[in-house]
């Protein structure tokens, strides 16, 4: 499913992105990472048609790119590589998504309405201002992320992973936390208003069942280095 070409450029071992020929289909097996492409232009030109022709995508790899501006209502999203890249402004309504990776990446101002993400890592990614409501965001990895300003309300959050996450002035309301794990993570001005937190798992050393949920941290010094 993963299409995770190396770039062409001598000595270069970053994934490539994807490549596509003349009739805008992807080609496997050719291309170059984000620092040499030969024309990011044109690379950014094909990439946002393919996306805007086609309703399912897969093993499509667009490491390192910034994507603003875009709509991905309705799209299906397989195997998908987007690590390390930028999403400004980017909207979807009922997405569905499996196996994506999207770790290191930044996103400001999206929005992720009633889709369906599951075993897709967004570790050690960046949220601001995004919304994720009435989602299913099932078996995820959300490990290391800081959230500002977000919302996951009236989202089922079953068996997703939030360990050392950053959480800050976001809701989880009227979420299923079912072995949803919480391990390290810091939490300032978070709602968990209806949400079943007795069944989130919180604290290695009590057997995960239970924690403090009110716990409020001085993030500052996070909050400042991110905004």
């Amino acid at each position: 499913m993963y299409n995770l070409t190396i770039c062409q450029h001598p000595g270069c071992t970053r994934y490539a992105i994807s490549s596509f020929d003349t009739a805008g289909n992807p080609v496997e097996g050719i291309g170059y990472c984000l620092e040499h492409q030969p024309d990011i232009e044109e690379t950014l030109h094909n990439f946002r048609n393919y996306i805007r022709t086609h309703e399912k995508l897969i093993g499509l790899s667009a490491s390192g790119l910034t994507v603003h501006d875009i709509d991905l209502s309705g799209k299906k999203l397989f195997g998908c590589n987007f690590q390390h890249c930028t999403f400004t402004n980017v909207h979807a309504s009922h997405l569905r998504a499996r196996m994506c990776m999207m770790d290191f990446s930044t996103f400001t101002d999206c929005n992720i309405l009633d889709s369906n993400l599951q075993f897709t890592s967004f570790s050690g990614s960046r949220f601001v201002h995004i919304l994720h409501t009435g989602s299913d965001l099932i078996h995820n990895n959300y490990n290391g992320i800081t959230a500002y300003q977000c919302s996951f309300d009236d989202s089922d959050l079953y068996n997703s992973r939030f360990i050392k996450a950053i959480l800050i002035n976001t809701s989880m309301a009227n979420c299923n936390l079912k072995k949803t794990v919480f391990y390290e993570s810091m939490r300032d001005g978070v709602s968990f208003k209806m949400s079943n937190t007795r069944e989130a798992l919180i604290d290695r050393e009590k057997g995960g069942m239970m924690g403090d949920f009110g716990a409020n941290y001085s993030l500052e010094e996070d909050l400042g280095t991110m905004l």
